[in-house]
């Protein structure tokens, strides 16, 4: 076999273990482990984050790769983190991108994010996959020193995110449970993930603006949330379902 086909089946191996594992995790480690195997990095690490709350929904990571950094110095300067911002804009389908594809090292040590989180790990990879509005969802991959990641790695990370979403897709699939609302419910809810305000809501469906309370109010109570965004990533977590 050629280097090419060898590395091939090798991301197929990787994929095909996780499918096997799919109970494990969301996403399953085995995922993890063998893309970092694929694409060596200090540390992989899976991460959702609801943006308006700063609160962690979902976390995976081989190596904890800012065990020493604080979280407020990420989201104080949040907004020099160019790559970072990519991965917050819409998108519909997964996207790769590296730290390199926006500053070079030189620039980002100029940065107070790179003194205050960033300096461990400066180069990184990412697969950001599709998500609900105002939240991320995103594999990413750590490098220390100052070597960006090639262009065969970025290549391979490219051609397994389409197959890493299905795999996220399926696990989360399996681990949540079924949401029974009404039919009017989900209207609503719908949408809410459009963007809508509730006069927007009524406007649209044709009821009253209490009437919309009302059925958020229900639908929180059945989902155990409390809030419009956590409804909306409980029951459509991915844009297509909508």
């Amino acid at each position: 076999m050629t280097t090419a086909e060898v590395h091939l089946r090798r991301m197929a191996d990787v994929l095909a273990e996780a499918r096997q594992d799919l109970s494990d995790g969301l996403p399953p480690m085995s995922l993890l482990w063998g893309l970092q195997r694929l694409v060596p990095c200090d540390a992989a690490s899976f991460c959702e984050l609801d943006i308006p709350t700063r609160r962690e929904l979902n976390s995976q990571e081989t190596v904890d790769a800012y065990e020493d950094c604080s979280m407020d110095a990420y989201w104080r300067w949040r907004h020099q983190h160019l790559q970072c911002l990519q991965v917050c804009r819409p998108h519909d389908a997964p996207e790769t991108t590296q730290m390199a594809d926006f500053l070079s090292v030189r620039e980002l040590r100029n940065l107070p994010i790179y003194t205050d989180f960033l300096a461990p790990h400066p180069n990184i990879a990412d697969i950001a996959l599709p998500t609900a509005p105002n939240r991320t969802r995103v594999f990413q991959f750590f490098r220390t020193g100052p070597k960006p990641f090639t262009d065969h790695e970025m290549t391979t990370l490219t051609l397994m995110a389409p197959h890493v979403y299905d795999i996220y897709k399926e696990a989360a699939r399996r681990r949540r449970p079924p949401v029974r609302l009404t039919h009017r419910e989900l209207d609503v809810l719908r949408c809410v993930a459009r963007g809508l305000n509730t006069p927007q809501i009524a406007e649209q469906l044709v009821v009253s603006p209490s009437t919309v309370r009302k059925h958020l109010e229900n639908t929180f109570g059945k989902l155990g949330v409390s809030s419009r965004t956590a409804a909306v990533a409980r029951v459509f977590p991915d844009p297509e379902v909508l």
